[in-house]
């Protein structure tokens, strides 16, 4: 398949797959004339870097999946690094929701009147797990 029909497939420009190729990421079969040719496989790489673009890999990370795919040990602890990432941005993100359900349901007109909410941003790691917000108002 072409390029254009490749990229159709999944909704992309074609700039988007030549940026991959020049990334190390696709890997086509050129025609005599220079055009690229897609197989089926290339589809599958597709898929699996969009996927992983929306687990959070950057495409040098995906490079380094998509070389060692059929090594089980290096790309294990590839996805296993990438779950830890993911593990503390969601954590943080519980952190950053307490702080705002606790600030929205708060009775004070002035947020700098709740304790609570003062102490965490003046704490050097307000983000922590141990955040002094406890997601009830003061």
């Amino acid at each position: 398949m072409t390029i254009g029909e490749l990229a159709g497939r999944f909704g992309l420009a074609p700039h988007v797959l030549r940026h991959w190729e020049a990334m190390g990421l696709l890997a086509p079969d050129r025609q005599p004339n220079g055009r690229r040719r897609y197989q089926q496989k290339h589809a599958g790489q597709v898929g699996l870097i969009l996927l992983g673009k929306e687990a959070g890999f950057s495409l040098g990370q995906l490079r380094a999946l998509l070389a060692n795919r059929d090594d089980p040990t290096v790309w294990r602890q590839l996805l296993t690094e990438q779950r830890n990432v993911l593990r503390r941005r969601i954590s943080d993100s519980r952190t950053s929701l307490a702080i705002i359900s606790h600030a929205l349901d708060s009775d004070h007109r002035d947020l700098t009147e709740c304790t609570e909410l003062v102490n965490s941003m003046n704490t050097t790691d307000a983000r922590s797990e141990s955040s002094p917000i406890s997601g009830e108002p003061d």
